[in-house]
């Protein structure tokens, strides 16, 4: 089984204070994925523990965390004592995980964001 580590990159959120995008905002991920580029769910119980996250902002240090899932839901995980550090993902398992696919966030103010997959490669 290997791991895949996949950067996604602000992407253009209108309305917002990112209407324009932002490639220095965004999280890189490390995760296991299927032949098909979709987060394989059977690999990721076992390589659960080296499944991460990372926030990347210019205006703050990185946060780390781990991709987790409860049931059926995928979800960033910064905090492990208590919710309050999970970042919900859109429909993170439906997800294909290829360069120019996008993934919608929602922020720790609880809004959505949509983030463009800038990068994939093995790990």
């Amino acid at each position: 089984m290997s791991l895949s580590r996949i950067v996604m990159r602000l992407a253009r959120n209108p309305g917002t204070e990112f209407a324009n995008g932002d490639d220095h905002r965004g999280y890189t991920l490390t995760a296991p994925l299927t032949q098909d580029e979709h987060l394989d769910s059977a690999a990721y119980e076992h390589a659960r523990s080296r499944c991460q996250v990372r926030r990347f902002t210019p205006d703050e240090d990185p946060a780390i965390g781990r991709l987790a899932r409860r049931g059926g839901q995928w979800f960033f995980n910064f905090d492990e004592t208590e919710d309050l550090g999970v970042e919900p993902v859109h429909r993170l398992g439906d997800h294909r995980f290829a360069v120019g696919e996008y993934v919608t966030v929602t922020d720790e103010d609880g809004r959505p964001l949509t983030y463009k997959i800038t990068d994939v490669d093995s790990v």
